[in-house]
């Protein structure tokens, strides 16, 4: 179809042939989603030249319409990408296949014997910005777990994603699969997103990646349930008795790691009877690395440099090198802290007691709740996952990184021999 052709006519197109392919997909064996995500790699090595030269015309673009240096960052396709790309695409090849696992299986007193089955999600809606590669890391995912995938990509990155389409439905047709089981939409009218949330007939899920605009946009429109976190407010605790070395490595790389990432801690709360100890020393390791301090009353009065954090500073999502810092009474204020601004991603305690860290587990309602480890952990592949679709901090079907199993559900089956209820 071409561009010019009415909007929702060309997306209910697209549904409808996902939902068909899909279920095509979720009958096919391992071996074919396997063969296809493998030739689809082959395709995209074998088209360096093609990505790179559509991947310059979005660049040119870009830089025509003042995209930020940092978009433009994540839009760009290098070699190393392109490589990461294929090795992804290895990954997910490598990963063991959900569908079908059948598990709980146990005989009721009537003989009949109930457990539940592994199976794909149907039809998956992905809505990202900028970068080309999720292309990839989205199609190959949702492949492998048994789903058809409608991918819609930022307009900045139109010619890129259009070029890696082309590698896809090789990659699917190689392997007998239908062409529609992964649909790259081919236009940058914001209208087809509107379409895409409001098709509950051809989609069972969308997954939104991207800005805080662009989720809470999608979560506002849509007809169709969402997989989805909106912020990434991660807190470290650091206990009274706390080991002061473990303290310093935790609360640095949970902030310095990385500053753009949804796991980065954007607060730390340090118990009142550690604060001198442990907060000059990473202080000063913050101040090196460039990172600026705001900090409550008692903060400011034991670090100078720090500034004054207003009621903002603590549900703010940084993305940037800035911390909030406060001091508090003990755990209880801590867990009470995190219950009032959290944004339910992730958040840890460094503690030597264990009682302590257990109520920190039970009582801390985020997708991810650690003890003595970096928020930047809360990861797909770090959870032995492999790679993710995306965290989600809702509490219904999946929550925390998602992989393969969150792109499933699962099914009762009832296994009997001719028993009838009496």
């Amino acid at each position: 179809m071409t561009m010019n052709t009415d909007i929702a006519i060309y997306m209910t197109e697209l549904g409808r042939a996902a939902r068909e392919a899909s279920r095509a997909v979720a009958s096919s064996s391992t071996a074919a989603r396997n063969q296809a995500l493998l030739s689809m790699r082959d395709a995209l090595d074998g088209a360096r030249a093609e990505l790179a030269q559509a991947n310059a015309a979005d660049m040119a673009r870009g830089r025509d319409n003042q995209l930020a240096p940092a978009l433009l960052d994540r839009l760009e396709l290098t070699p190393a990408r392109i490589d990461a790309m294929l090795e992804g695409l290895t990954q997910v090849v490598a990963l063991p296949d959900p569908v079908g696992s059948i598990t709980d299986m146990n005989t009721m007193p009537s003989g009949i014997a109930v457990g539940r089955m592994r199976v794909p999600l149907g039809v998956i809606g992905i809505i990202y910005e900028s970068r080309p590669n999720v292309t990839v890391e989205a199609a190959s995912l949702c492949l492998k777990a048994g789903n058809a995938s409608i991918l819609r990509g930022g307009s900045e990155a139109l010619a890129s994603n259009q070029a890696i389409a082309s590698c896809v439905t090789q990659g699917l047709s190689a392997a007998g699969l239908p062409q529609a089981a992964i649909q790259v939409v081919a236009t940058a009218d914001r209208a087809a997103v509107g379409e895409l949330i409001a098709m509950p007939e051809f989609v069972d899920v969308i997954v939104p990646r991207g800005g805080k605009g662009l989720i809470e946009r999608i979560s506002r429109d849509a007809r169709v349930p969402v997989i989805k976190h909106l912020d990434g407010v991660c807190h470290v605790y650091i206990d009274e008795g706390a080991d002061p070395d473990m303290a310093y490595a935790v609360a640095l790389n949970s902030k310095t790691q990385r500053y753009g990432t949804c796991n980065t801690m954007e607060t730390l709360l340090v118990a009142q009877a550690e604060a001198a100890t442990v907060l000059p020393r990473l202080a000063q390791a913050y101040s090196d690395a460039g990172v600026e301090l705001r900090g409550c009353e008692n903060t400011c009065a034991l670090l100078p440099g720090a500034l004054a954090a207003t009621e903002e500073d603590w549900s703010a999502e940084y993305l940037a090198p800035i911390l909030a810092i406060r001091i508090v009474s003990g755990l209880d204020q801590a867990i009470d802290h995190i219950a009032r601004y959290s944004s339910q991603h992730t958040d840890s305690i460094v503690t030597r007691d264990h009682p302590r860290a257990m109520r920190f587990l039970r009582e801390v309602d985020s997708a991810s709740v650690m003890i003595n480890a970096s928020t930047r952990f809360a990861d797909g592949f770090e959870y032995g996952l492999g790679a993710e679709i995306g965290i989600s901090t809702d509490k219904l079907h999946a929550r925390g990184p998602v992989g393969l199993e969150g792109l499933t559900s699962q099914k009762f089956v009832v296994l009997g021999e001719g028993q009838i209820r009496t």
